[in-house]
């Protein structure tokens, strides 16, 4: 029982000893780090180039180039920032620029920038390379172009669309070099895939904007596509015949004298459509001679119907006079 007792005073004794060692170890530690960053360093940085303020009828034109080493003197601390977050440094092109030929020129003394953010604040700014920096620019066209529809649509039996698609903008304005603006006429959509469709569509589709065109801006990225779809029927007419362009020497006989046409409509609209909406006629100066056939054309349909067809293709005639 002794023994066991000695033996827990011990262990606990042992314990507490290394607990104390690692508390002093873990101590010595943060002071450590805490010294080291309290003292002054000095490094190098790639900055990258922040523009602000670019006359809007202005476009800079991308260049890897466009990038400042930078060499700073700060304690430790302040070195932090730079590491967990990408340093820039913005050059306001309304009063640190100036123009030279074709180009804007920055070019900035070590003492200029030291006065500039983010370099106030304990950090030292020792040098700055290249000490020029050149920035070419082409002059901003703005042209509106169209926008294409991509569709691959189909619907449910005895549904289809009451009039066509809409497109909301159905173009889009493109602002950047004459030279990439010019190259483009239209932009298209990505392809809309839709299957057996009964109900009215809305839905935003995506444009397919030209990939690698940095220095383009376009007005939309997207447009909203719409369209009415209501349950349909087809209808039957029976039209006359009309005959145009017969001299007036000439008698001729035709058969048939009328011909029927079917046509696919909404059920909404098709109280509303009658014969006298069609008219079809045949013009004699298109005859066919060598097998004595007219052509029978429409000439005259409602608005609010598709898919017409006529059950004539071809009307017989003789001449009598």
């Amino acid at each position: 029982m002794i023994r066991k007792l000695k033996s827990e005073l011990v262990t606990s004794i042992k314990n507490k000893r290394l607990n104390v060692f690692l508390l002093f170890l873990f101590s010595a530690f943060i002071i450590l780090i805490f010294t080291k960053l309290s003292k002054d360093y000095t490094s190098t940085l790639n900055f990258a180039i922040k523009k602000v303020n670019v006359p809007r009828d202005k476009v800079i034109l991308n260049d890897s180039s466009h990038k400042l080493q930078v060499t700073l003197k700060t304690h430790g601390f302040k070195w932090l920032k730079y590491y967990f977050t990408e340093p820039d440094i913005s050059i306001d092109f309304s009063n640190e620029v100036y123009k030279k030929q074709n180009t804007y020129v920055y070019t900035k003394s070590v003492s200029y920038l030291n006065e500039k953010k983010p370099f106030r604040s304990e950090v030292k700014l020792l040098n700055i390379n290249p000490d020029t920096l050149v920035f070419r620019y082409d002059t901003n066209l703005v042209k509106k172009v169209a926008v294409n529809i991509e569709t691959d649509i189909s619907f449910f039996p005895g549904f289809d669309i009451v009039d066509d698609y809409k497109i909301t903008p159905d173009s889009v304005t493109i602002i950047g070099p004459e030279e990439l603006v010019n190259a483009i006429n239209v932009v298209n959509t990505e392809k809309i895939i839709l299957t057996e469709i009964k109900s009215n569509i809305s839905i935003k589709a995506k444009l397919n904007l030209p990939k690698n065109t940095a220095d383009l801006k376009f007005s939309d990225n997207d447009v909203q596509f719409t369209a009415n779809v209501e349950k349909f029927t087809e209808g039957v007419v029976t039209i006359p015949i009309q005959v145009i362009n017969l001299p007036q020497d000439v008698s001729i006989k035709y058969f048939p004298k009328e011909v029927k046409v079917s046509y696919y409509t909404s059920l909404k609209n098709f109280n509303s459509i009658s014969a006298k909406d069609f008219k079809v006629k045949c013009d004699f100066n298109k005859v066919d001679t060598k097998q004595s056939v007219l052509i029978p054309e429409l000439v005259k349909l409602p608005s609010n119907v598709k898919h017409i067809k006529l059950n004539q293709k071809r009307i017989e005639f003789i001449i009598l006079k």
